[in-house]
């Protein structure tokens, strides 16, 4: 009669080293969303205010969990309300009337629909008339 098959102690600690090593090989990176173009555009010297901000994404957004801050020369956050939208990678608001000249910083935040949050600010300057 054939003894059951018995694998030696040297194979068995290979094959354990071999399976715990699995999580540390490289992976292809999760996608987060990232700002692909935007109105106005990062470092922008503008004249006036544009009616509203637009930002499009590489990837799908969840608009009802995404986030658009305006802060003003100073540093007072103003809560930008988000337009309806039927583009899934487009997020936009309305800015408000009467924004003074100097440095203005739009600061986003986003759930993409992979469930990864990212953010960022764009910086403009309003150089008043």
């Amino acid at each position: 009669m054939p003894l059951p098959f018995r694998p030696s102690r040297r194979a068995t600690l290979g094959a354990l080293l071999a399976t715990s090593l699995v999580p540390l090989l490289p992976r292809r990176a999760a996608a987060h969303a990232l700002v692909m173009s935007s109105t106005p555009e990062p470092g922008a010297r503008l004249a006036t205010a544009p009616a509203q901000v637009v930002l499009r994404f590489n990837s799908r957004i969840d608009h009802a969990r995404s986030r658009l801050t305006l802060f003003g020369p100073d540093n007072h956050p103003v809560p930008l309300p988000l337009a309806p939208q039927t583009d899934p990678a487009l997020v936009q608001a309305p800015l408000p009337a009467g924004l003074a000249p100097g440095g203005w910083r739009l600061r986003w935040q986003v759930l993409a629909v992979d469930g990864h949050i990212t953010r960022g600010d764009i910086f403009f300057t309003l150089a008043g008339r």
